[in-house]
């Protein structure tokens, strides 16, 4: 790609043109019988449109349709959304958040502290330190790093885990058990670090088979183990995930040009889900390309999305080495997030220990845990556990059984077979695949 050098633009100028033009958000339930109508049209600026997308996802609902452009400087979109029930939005709370989150004063919403000082691998969010973990997925390690944290006393209150193509990201919330607020004894936070640093690497030296990887400032979480994966170069080699698509819903992605235009067009067709479009704008973002324009629709159990982009510095997908690596990495984002099998979906009583106690449960029970989510509402604790047996293979049901012998007395526990063509996973009063980050910060900075 050619090196493109941009004149000096004063930042000042992009907060006046914003002032000058604020953005317009609309929501309406009137124009369609089965979905609910957000429109926003503002300035137009870098990483608009997944900031958008990515407070769309993180409210849960389900874009089953959208109309991206953002040419001449000015950026439009149009959403087709429902609840995860498929009924139209009309919560008016929800509602108000949407217009709030994506009007002139959206910017102030995202406002998170940061503390510069601390040392490498640990930053704080209110009164819990965040921990991201990167390195070679085995069965069993989650009940490792949870009992390491366990042992020096930090309470686990939020968590997110993924594992592709042997490789397993986490990122971790937690607190000093005797203080209730973020771990800032450097001798702890080290001695945690090496111990951790210590199981990932497991009994290799090589460097891609276990390290810890940690940021300073805040991001989405999901987003960050989008990153976590991509730096980690997950995409490359054979993919050993346990997720056996049948031919019709095996992702297909082309990428081609639009001579006209000069643009580079990105065709995705694959099994229809929950954030799918915020896990490929993700993507497409971090790799520094530009979507100008999309289309997004969804027919049952299928989605095709398409985007017209460029690079960053003005470049299209010229080289097939480009190309290649494109579909690689869009490959990997629609994957990572993919679970077949059984859901476990476990509340109890928060406590130090908590975590480690039910992973290690999981572990004797022969159990590999894919995917995991985890969540604190007061005292509550809401676990979510994507689980197979040790081999990738479904979960037999003895197994289940005694597992829920195991832990009856102290834990709810809630079996699910993950739905294989639903776009969205099912859901309880009490328990969400996914925990709502959103819901999650409001509780630790209130």
């Amino acid at each position: 790609m050619a090196k493109v050098c941009w004149p000096y633009f004063d930042p000042e100028y992009e907060n006046l043109s914003t002032r000058i033009n604020p953005p317009r958000v609309s929501v309406d339930n009137i124009s369609y019988r089965d979905c609910t109508l957000i429109k926003v049209d503002s300035v137009n600026k870098p990483g608009i449109l997944l900031e958008v997308v990515q407070i769309l996802t993180d409210l849960d609902l389900i874009i089953t349709k959208a109309y991206i452009s953002s040419d001449g400087g000015w950026f439009m979109d149009v959403f087709h959304v429902t609840d995860q029930q498929g009924n139209k939005i009309t919560d008016n709370k929800t509602i108000d958040y949407i217009e709030k989150a994506l009007g002139p004063n959206g910017h102030n919403m995202e406002s998170v502290k940061t503390w510069p000082g601390k040392k490498v691998g640990v930053h704080s969010v209110g009164d819990h330190t965040a921990i991201e973990l990167i390195g070679r997925d085995r069965p069993g390690l989650l009940s490792e790093i949870s009992a390491v944290l366990a042992n020096l006393q930090f309470n686990v209150a939020t968590a997110e885990v993924w594992t592709h193509n042997s490789r397993i990201a986490c990122v971790l919330y937690v607190n000093d058990n005797s203080t209730n607020r973020a771990v800032d004894d450097p001798t702890r936070l080290s001695v945690m670090e090496e111990q951790l640093k210590n199981i990932l690497r497991g009994c290799e030296d090589d460097n891609k088979v276990g390290r810890t990887s940690f940021s300073m400032g805040f991001t989405h979480v999901d987003r960050r183990l989008h990153q976590m994966f991509f730096a980690d170069r997950d995409y490359e080699g054979e993919v050993t995930t346990e997720v056996d698509y049948p031919p019709s819903f095996k992702p297909k992605i082309t990428v081609e040009r639009c001579e006209e235009k000069g643009y580079s067009v990105i065709s995705v067709q694959c099994k229809d889900r929950a954030k799918l479009m915020f896990d490929i704008v993700c993507t497409l973002t971090d790799m520094q390309y530009v979507v100008f324009h999309a289309t997004i629709s969804s027919d049952g159990p299928y989605a095709s999305q398409e985007y017209f982009i460029r690079h960053m510095d003005g470049c299209t997908l010229d080289t097939e080495g480009e190309k290649e690596r494109v579909i690689k990495c869009l490959e990997a984002a629609i994957q990572r997030r993919v679970c077949e099998g059984l859901s476990l979906e476990l509340c109890a009583k928060d406590r130090v220990g908590l975590l480690s106690e039910v992973t290690r449960v999981l572990r004797e029970n022969g159990l590999s845990v894919s995917r995991a989510g985890v969540s604190t509402v007061g005292e509550q604790a809401y676990n979510v556990f994507y689980v197979r047996d040790a081999s990738g293979n479904p979960v037999d049901v003895k197994t289940i059984e005694a597992l829920s012998k195991e832990i009856k007395d102290t834990i709810k526990l809630n079996v699910k077979k993950v739905p294989t063509s639903a776009k969205a996973p099912e859901a309880n009063g009490w328990a969400k695949t996914s925990f709502f980050f959103g819901n999650l910060l409001e509780r630790f900075l209130a």
